[in-house]
């Protein structure tokens, strides 16, 4: 299916598709769509400059109540026809301006990315960065959750799980669950998601998103990757939207519910988001080399800044509370700042399946799909232009088995914080790598880290956790 680029071809393919309603959708700080929809028949091409107004102030971490008013203006080439309306419906994703000024806003994720990509291009390093994230998630039958003064309590099932060995299941129970950390790669009738993940790449295909492979992941209870071709880094945070809405609403087509969340199960894997991305300019690659790994020196000094600001990269590329149960050292993940050639316990490793200069690239291990797409991949390009410009050194790889590394040496190592609170402290006192160009502003950041420690972290402080009675109701 081919898709607009301008206005005049957005009216032809509305024509084409039959398309009696327009749905708008932009992002917030946090990663999360917002949308509001129209008749297709109030819409003319003078919307693709003035855009639609809306509040402001009812989007988290936004404008205030006296400066309320924005413009969405929606952006031609994001057209895509909604697969889950019954209604034909046209999608476009909108940028966000200061009705007065007429200025990009600010705080809006999607223009943040492009003022990274116009910053990229204007330090003369590269002109395109291609982002290709691996997210995980998990798809359950049933979920159940609540919190209140009096009680607190969270319930998950998947007819896939091992706990469910022993279950009296209609028809009887067949067996053939997936052990815990034994769900890479399973064939049926181990794996029952196959036909469900087919489902989903088949309307990712028809968003545009090209897909590479999908399979079972090592966590019990139905964990899930599909893995999208890498695309220029705005079109990438794009599809990720796409790829989160369409997963969670073929899962609900299908009886079932999906999470992103980073760590739903305890004792069993977590989902993350390993994020791959490389520069290039004029067409060429500029991550290839003589050096380790086969890295140029501009790819080892891109990975010294991912390094040296990794761990305030961190509060953007893994948000949440949770994203820190999955953060835990003496497991698979990845929470030693170094980089390495095939050690997946380092935060960046340099993939070594091709030895194509096309191919060269480095994959930042540490992120969550809890992301902001255009916030988490922004960044992480900002640290690789600050490592190239002040020529950084990544250090020495971490190329042995960090089981067998003493408490010594371990204690030498930089590593990943160990809660938000930790990532939003680097974060504050390490940011300049981030307004660079204003490309961030200190207003999104400040929005963003009040937001994450009164309405996350001191929520999550100020109630008992319900394995402290586990602890201490006899005390």
């Amino acid at each position: 299916m081919s898709f607009p680029t301008s206005p005049s071809e957005f009216f032809d393919f509305c024509k084409e598709h039959n398309v009696q309603q327009l749905d708008l959708k932009f992002c917030d700080i946090f990663g999360a769509w917002q949308h509001c929809t129209y008749p297709i028949d109030m819409v003319d091409d003078g919307v693709f400059e003035d855009g639609f107004g809306f509040d402001g102030s009812s989007i988290r971490g936004w404008q205030a109540i006296n400066e309320s008013d924005m413009l969405a203006v929606p952006d031609p080439s994001s057209a895509r026809i909604d697969p889950f309306f019954g209604t034909p419906t046209v999608s476009l994703i909108a940028d966000i301006y200061d009705p007065i000024t007429k200025q990009a806003y600010d705080k809006d994720p999607r223009g943040v990315a492009k003022r990274g990509i116009e910053y990229l291009k204007q330090t003369g390093i590269a002109d395109t960065c291609f982002i290709g994230p691996e997210p995980e998630f998990f798809v359950f039958d049933d979920v159940r959750y609540m919190s209140t003064q009096r009680s607190a309590m969270y319930e998950i099932d998947s007819s896939e799980a091992a706990w469910n060995t022993g279950r009296s299941e209609e028809g009887g129970n067949l067996g053939h669950k997936v052990g815990y950390k034994g769900g890479y790669f399973p064939v049926s009738p181990s794996d029952t998601m196959h036909d469900l993940r087919s489902a989903m790449v088949a309307e990712l295909q028809k968003v545009g998103i090209v897909v590479e492979a999908h399979h079972h992941e090592v966590g019990t209870a139905g964990q899930c990757e599909i893995d999208m071709k890498f695309s220029p880094l705005i079109q990438m945070a794009d599809q990720f939207l796409w790829y989160k809405y369409i997963i969670k609403n073929v899962a609900k087509q299908h009886g079932k519910t999906v999470t992103f969340m980073p760590k739903p199960i305890f004792e069993d894997n977590g989902s993350g988001m390993h994020t791959h991305i490389s520069l290039w300019k004029g067409g060429d690659p500029l991550m290839a080399g003589d050096g380790y790994a086969g890295m140029s020196e501009t790819g080892l000094h891109a990975i010294g800044g991912i390094i040296k600001h990794g761990r305030a990269l961190i509060a953007l590329s893994n948000p949440t509370a949770n994203s820190f149960h999955r953060l835990v050292p003496g497991f698979e993940a990845p929470v030693t700042l170094a980089m390495s050639q095939r050690n997946r316990s380092a935060s960046c490793r340099i993939p070594m399946y091709s030895p194509s200069p096309k191919a060269k690239r480095v994959e930042f291990r540490c992120p969550d799909p809890s992301a902001c797409g255009y916030l988490s991949f922004t960044a992480l390009m900002m640290a690789m232009i600050d490592g190239i410009q002040n020529k950084i050194d990544p250090g020495e790889p971490l190329d042995r088995d960090i089981y067998d590394m003493t408490p010594e040496e371990l204690a030498e190592t930089n590593v990943a914080p160990k809660s938000l609170g930790e990532a939003l402290d680097a974060l504050e006192a390490d940011h300049d790598f981030l307004t660079a160009g204003d490309v961030f502003s200190e207003g999104l950041l400040k929005s963003f880290m009040e937001h994450k420690r009164e309405e996350e972290i001191d929520q999550i402080r100020l109630r008992p956790h319900p394995f402290e009675f586990d602890l201490y109701y006899d005390c």
